[in-house]
């Protein structure tokens, strides 16, 4: 982040925040006119840091219930496992996050479903492709902290 100065850092931090802002308010609240706020946002897109724009909706307002986060042990260690647990993945919408992890879970997902039939139906098409060591499913009671906001520093030094 070094190369991102004071003005660049709140462009980022206010659209991680609500990216719906216009670019006039979002020059405003920076302190810029908007087309130099312009230009800074498409540079930042070109530069991969700002990677899209995205609406946080409520799961449970959509019907989508059932939040579990599986942690997965791989078969073996291959690349050719690997790739195709990763092509397997891409045909899961259910799977919303997934990393790589070091340790003794090799993967952990979140998967956001309706219910736990609609759970237990990924459990089954997900296993049925993919040979796995272990799979370990822990479910979501309520969620305390989730705003997908990165803790950028847009205090001037």
């Amino acid at each position: 982040m070094a190369d991102l100065d004071l003005i660049d850092r709140k462009i980022v931090a206010s659209l991680m925040e609500d990216a719906s802002l216009s670019v006039a308010r979002l020059a405003e609240r920076v302190g810029l006119s908007q087309t130099p706020c312009w230009k800074r946002i498409q540079r930042l897109e070109t530069k991969g840091i700002i990677t899209g724009r995205v609406a946080r909706v409520d799961p449970i307002k959509l019907g989508f219930g059932l939040t579990v986060f599986v942690a997965i042990e791989a078969a073996d260690h291959s690349a050719e496992w690997r790739d195709d647990f990763h092509k397997h993945l891409a045909q899961h919408p259910e799977v919303v996050e997934a990393h790589r992890l070091a340790g003794p879970t090799d993967y952990l997902l979140r998967v956001v479903v309706r219910d736990m039939p609609a759970f237990d139906e990924f459990y089954r098409r997900l296993t049925a492709t993919v040979a796995v060591r272990n799979v370990t499913s822990h479910f979501a009671m309520e969620p305390i902290k989730d705003k997908g906001v990165l803790p950028i520093d847009t205090r001037n030094h």
